[in-house]
Parts: structure tokens; sequence; C-alpha cells
């Protein structure tokens, strides 16, 4: 990621303000969701179809997060640093 904020190490600094990440996170729910109906639906107890669970209901989460903190964030932009060419990422 080439963003400040997704370079900071705290998390609660990165929702709602790099739509790269909301891009991503959008792009995984849009693959693993169809991907686990298509092939595990009918197999809800096997392994697979477990972690594909995980995986598609944490990316689902996390955009989530994104989604509903992003209008708070997205009218606040910070004052660039002092000698800093650093720019968000919108």
């Amino acid at each position: 990621m080439a963003c400040k904020y997704c370079q900071s190490a705290i998390w609660q600094q990165k929702l709602g303000r790099c739509t790269r990440c909301m891009k991503q996170l959008a792009a995984m729910c849009a693959l693993l969701w169809p991907l686990w109906w298509w092939g595990y639906a009918d197999t809800p107890r096997q392994v697979e179809s477990i972690a594909l669970l995980f995986a598609a209901g944490s990316a689902s989460v996390l955009l989530t997060l994104h989604v509903v903190i992003y209008p708070f964030r997205h009218n606040k932009k910070p004052a660039p640093e002092r000698g800093s060419s650093d720019t968000p990422d919108d």
C-alpha cells in the first residue's frame, strides 16, 4: 500500500480513509461470496467451506466498517505535515 494511512500501525486510523483498501475489500467480497455459494453452500460443515465463510465474512465486516466510517472521515482531510509531500489516497 502506498498511502500513509495504510502504513500506520494503528488500525483505527486506517478505517474509512483509503479508497484503495475499500476497493480491494469489495473485490474480495464479490469474489468470495459467489465462490462459496457455488462451491460449498450445500456442504457447510466442510473445512474448506468454513474457511471460505470466515474469509468472506471477515472481508464483509471490514468493508462494512470502512463504509460506515467513510462519510465521517472523507470530509476531514488532515493538514499536510511540514516538509512532507505525502497526499492521502482519495
